[in-house]
């Protein structure tokens, strides 16, 4: 098995959800024994270890643990941040995730798929990141939304795709 980015990096999870907290667990220690895995399940809790903790990568659920309260605080102390949610998967949340500072935004329906997504986000630089993830995506979020789904806010997808090409930090 080849190393993962992941490898000896010191991860949070933050999800009021045992069980999405014990899936998370297992699908990135399986991929990186080495890796510091700490887990929070409320918000406060949250709160603390990010106000006394260093971490290399930060996932946050949305709805149930105040998602994007946390994401201001994590960005603040710069930790790279993940959003994982099932309830708060429209076009909105992940406009909001991206201006925000999040480097990913994950339906929790691709759990399963989470360590290549992750490491993706440690791999590439913020903007190239978010075009990856969204490729990758599309199918997915078209599938959900509807083909025309970023029409409703075509300007900040224009000026994001626009960011994009001239690396232009967001």
């Amino acid at each position: 098995m080849k190393e993962s980015i992941l490898d000896k990096k010191r991860i949070l999870a933050v999800d009021d959800e045992p069980d999405v907290l014990s899936a998370l667990k297992e699908e990135i220690t399986e991929a990186c024994p080495n890796c510091k895995f700490d887990e929070a399940p409320s918000y406060e809790s949250a709160v603390e270890k990010l106000k006394s903790q260093s971490y290399d990568l930060v996932i946050l659920d949305i709805m149930g643990v105040r998602g994007f309260d946390l994401l201001s605080l994590a960005v603040s102390r710069n930790f790279k941040v993940a959003m994982l949610t099932a309830h708060a998967l429209t076009p909105e949340a992940l406009k909001r995730s991206i201006e925000m500072g999040a480097r990913a935004y994950l339906p929790k329906e691709k759990l399963g798929e989470i360590v290549p997504f992750l490491e993706d986000m440690m791999t590439y630089e913020y903007l190239p990141g978010w075009k990856r993830l969204l490729e990758k995506l599309e199918g997915f979020f078209s599938a959900r939304w509807g083909e025309r789904w970023q029409r409703a806010d075509e300007k900040f997808w224009k000026e994001f795709e626009e960011k994009s090409k001239h690396k232009i930090v967001w």
